[in-house]
């Protein structure tokens, strides 16, 4: 038979009750290649899905006559399981079409709709059944695939975004992404770990002073809101940020303007902003070290960066790359992983995350003495764990590793709370933030 077999044709649900509209959509996916079925109400959209194959990916306006989109998207869901779902939708709807990629739908297009792009996301997103890896699962695994495609669409739209995930999972590379993918990528990317801040200096640091605000002000300065123009402003560890400069955050948001310290006229801010923590921001909040509107604000968007643990796949070719990095920077001969470097890096559990797999390269790289690395470079604590370690292990190694036990133990008992950790430590929040980052401790 010279006619492939018509199950082999994408299927797309069109719910579009424009007269216009609808019928448009239906005829440029006939002439692509697709199966469009139309449906004018979410009434019609439900009798469609009722006893029929579910269509390989959905593309509905956001505002039906009977029925809204998300009402539609829970009805998808608990009748078709996670199709591709595109929605249209008004620029005064956007607020929705967030909620409802937050809630799984895969993009959302404003009106007048460039047909051109859905028609490429569709090809993207549609997997013929009975084509080779046909089967298409209901709920993808968590992989920064995941989290790029999350924020390359966010980057469309000025609304503030919040990265979530363990300390070292590379929160700041994903900010960063994000303001590359958008059309600020050309304007300023400024960042600022807000557990580093001392706390008299919050103020000052990011919203700035004049001259003579307090002492040792011997020259304004504009502070981070002021640098970040009309770029983007990267909070890392925001749960860290003081309560009381969480309120001056919030009108930040609400206002999109700041009050230098010491001055008498307002700065207009036009950055975007984003936000991370490793910490669950909504325990916070129940605690009361979080403002609840202020989580609320800065959770339009959040995007989990899952720890590498969960990404093994990933090991291999970021330990490649650091290595070429490594060699590059510090003017060094071509080293390589041998495979038994590579298997000790694939059986780690990796509790430092990226950060961590980064140092373990850039030591090995230059510390090893032969231009091969193997486990004994990358692990050099392994040698302390033996009889011979008094040995085997010099001192910085022996000092790395009680200090790291020490660090972890304080954290443990301090359930993750490093104020407290610090304070049973004897040291400042800032000296150990510091030292947690040179360890690679999540």
């Amino acid at each position: 038979m010279n006619d492939a077999p018509s199950v082999l044709v994408p299927s797309v649900l069109v719910i579009e009750d424009d007269p216009v509209l609808g019928p448009a959509l239906m005829q440029r996916l006939r002439l692509e290649g697709f199966r469009p079925r139309l449906a004018a109400t979410g009434a019609a959209a439900v009798e469609a899905l009722a006893g029929a194959a579910p269509p390989d990916a959905v593309v509905s306006d956001i505002r039906l006559p009977d029925m809204d989109g998300e009402a539609l998207y829970r009805h998808l869901l608990d009748t078709a399981g996670a199709l591709p779902v595109y929605f249209i939708t008004a620029h005064g709807q956007v607020d929705q079409a967030v909620r409802l990629i937050k809630a799984g739908a895969r993009d959302y297009l404003t009106k007048p709709v460039d047909v051109d792009f859905l028609v490429a996301e569709l090809r993207r997103a549609c997997v013929p059944v009975g084509s080779p890896g046909g089967a298409r699962p209901d709920r993808a695994p968590p992989s920064m695939g995941q989290a790029e495609a999350v924020l390359r669409k966010a980057a469309r739209v000025d609304i503030p975004v919040l990265l979530t995930g363990e300390t070292g999972v590379g929160k700041e590379v994903a900010a960063r992404l994000l303001h590359a993918a958008a059309d600020r990528a050309d304007r300023p990317f400024v960042a600022v770990n807000c557990a580093a801040i001392p706390r008299d200096l919050v103020e000052s640091t990011l919203f700035g002073h004049e001259r003579g605000a307090f002492t040792g002000a011997v020259a304004s300065s504009p502070g981070l809101l002021a640098r970040a123009g009309a770029g983007t402003l990267f909070l890392d560890e925001i749960a860290e940020l003081p309560l009381e400069h969480q309120s001056k955050l919030l009108r930040v948001i609400q206002e999109r303007a700041f009050l230098p310290v010491g001055a008498r006229d307002e700065r207009r801010f036009e950055a975007r902003l984003v936000c991370a923590t490793h910490a669950d921001l909504a325990e916070c909040v129940a605690a009361g070290t979080f403002r609840e509107d202020l989580y609320f604000r800065i959770n339009v968007v959040e995007v989990r960066i899952p720890p590498l643990r969960e990404r093994p796949e990933d090991v291999p070719p970021l330990a490649h790359r650091f290595l070429d990095d490594a060699v590059a920077r510090f003017g060094l001969e071509a080293r390589a992983l041998s495979p038994e470097g590579l298997a000790a890096l694939a059986e780690h559990d990796w509790p430092g995350n990226v950060r961590e797999l980064r140092n373990r390269i850039e030591r090995a790289a230059a510390l090893a003495d032969e231009t091969v690395i193997g486990p004994a470079d990358l692990f050099p604590e392994s040698a302390l764990d033996g009889p011979a370690a008094a040995a085997t292990g010099t001192l910085d190694e022996a000092l790395t590793v009680a200090t790291r036990a020490k660090v972890e133990e304080a954290l443990r008992r301090a359930g993750g709370n490093r104020g407290q950790a610090a304070r049973l430590l004897g040291v400042s929040r800032t000296t150990l933030w510091k030292r947690m980052r040179e360890l690679g401790i999540g």
